[in-house]
């Protein structure tokens, strides 16, 4: 057996046909005007986590990039902006990775979005130099490790794809000497804002939602084979 669903497209459009756990909290947003619908998506809690990392990454880097604050000052930044990204991203998704049996991902991620922030304050605080010559190397590294442990747990070959393009990033990084924040913060951003507009490749549900009535495990099912047909 294929460890990943090669009859699946890696990205394609959002799929309507959605299970229980990504139902909860569903965000649906729709543009019309005299009857005629010009715009219409809807976000689930793992797209809305995306967005929010996506903000989060566009702030923190683009201020370091071209707005002239003290390190002292971005380090505090830095550190509030993503210990409120980490308790956001618990909150919308503990549900989801519960029902997936993946909440060792949501730890792994919290794990390195917060080691990130002590290394980087340590090294602003301490002088570590070469920690603080290489923070893009660092953030774009750590994501790296987020994107391949969610991609081998989701058997996703589109989060496997993001983990390689951040490690391409580290690679091209001394050739935006001075630019090196603004290309890390593009990297970052761009990829959580694509994945939270399209669908990404993943796994088969899982044979055992423990979490779920059987109502709901019968609705799931049904959901799976209309996403199937379509």
């Amino acid at each position: 057996m294929s460890f990943f669903k090669h009859n699946q497209p890696i990205l394609r459009r959002k799929q309507q046909s959605l299970d229980i756990q990504d139902r909860q909290g569903l965000l649906q947003l729709k543009l019309s005007f005299k009857n005629k619908t010009l715009f219409s998506t809807s976000y689930t809690r793992i797209d809305q986590a995306f967005v929010v990392w996506g903000l989060i990454s566009a702030l923190i880097f683009m201020t370091a990039q071209f707005n002239p604050i003290s390190w002292t000052i971005q380090a505090l930044f830095w550190s509030v902006l993503t210990i409120i990204g980490t308790i956001t991203m618990f909150k919308m998704t503990h549900f989801w990775v519960k029902v997936e049996k993946l909440r060792w991902v949501l730890y792994t991620w919290s794990f390195l979005m917060l080691g990130g922030v002590v290394l980087t304050d340590l090294s602003i605080f301490l002088g570590w130099g070469q920690i603080l010559i290489h923070l893009c190397h660092l953030w774009l590294g750590l994501s790296a490790i987020g994107y391949l442990v969610t991609g081998l747990g989701l058997c996703s070959r589109a989060l496997l794809a993001s983990a390689t393009i951040h490690i391409l990033g580290i690679t091209i990084l001394p050739y935006f000497l001075g630019w090196q924040f603004l290309l890390t913060g593009l990297i970052m951003t761009t990829n959580l804002l694509v994945f939270a507009e399209i669908q990404w490749d993943m796994r088969p549900p899982i044979d055992n939602y423990a979490l779920l009535t059987e109502e709901q495990k019968q609705f799931n099912s049904e959901q799976y084979k209309l996403r199937q047909a379509s």
